[in-house]
């Protein structure tokens, strides 16, 4: 997205308090949910004694830690410092920007739990790409962030649970 578009976009959600105040709300609640979403699933399998509880976890776990690791390799500034605008969701961070870890746990998060629950997975999935939507019309990221967050989720989650795992089997 170039500047002049991004601006516009962001001058006219701050212009309007009550699409600002929305942008804000749905990034806090949404992330929460399906943050909470997560060990819930995990403590479903727990007590049903599911013997998918070990990969809901491990497959997850690498795969943050990988991602977490390439990101901060390529370090990409975020859209607040390339443009020199204030975020309308608050952030700080300077770089780490792509891909979007928040998008990344959200479709991660989706296919886990589309692992054991497909119509729950993909309900997540379609909320994640609103969310996704959200972060950038918020500011955070780039549009490329964001895509490639939720990319990299659903690849992870094919790979490990769908590639990986029946190999183990």
């Amino acid at each position: 997205m170039k500047e002049q578009s991004y601006r516009a976009m962001v001058d006219a959600i701050r212009s309007v308090p009550l699409m600002k105040q929305y942008i804000i709300w749905f990034n806090r609640i949404v992330t929460g949910a399906v943050y909470l979403l997560y060990p819930a699933l995990l403590a479903l399998l727990a007590v049903t004694k599911n013997d998918g509880l070990v990969p809901a976890i491990v497959i997850p776990a690498i795969s943050f830690i990988l991602l977490s690791i390439v990101r901060d390799r390529i370090n990409r500034p975020r859209p607040y410092e390339v443009f020199d605008l204030e975020p309308i969701i608050d952030k700080k961070t300077r770089g780490h920007s792509f891909p979007s870890r928040h998008i990344f746990c959200m479709f991660l998060i989706a296919m886990t739990v589309f692992y054991f629950y497909p119509l729950a997975g993909v309900l997540i999935g379609l909320v994640g790409a609103a969310l996704a939507v959200n972060r950038v019309m918020g500011g955070v990221h780039f549009i490329r962030d964001v895509a490639a967050g939720a990319l990299c989720g659903v690849v992870c989650g094919i790979i490990g649970f769908y590639v990986i795992l029946p190999l183990l089997a």
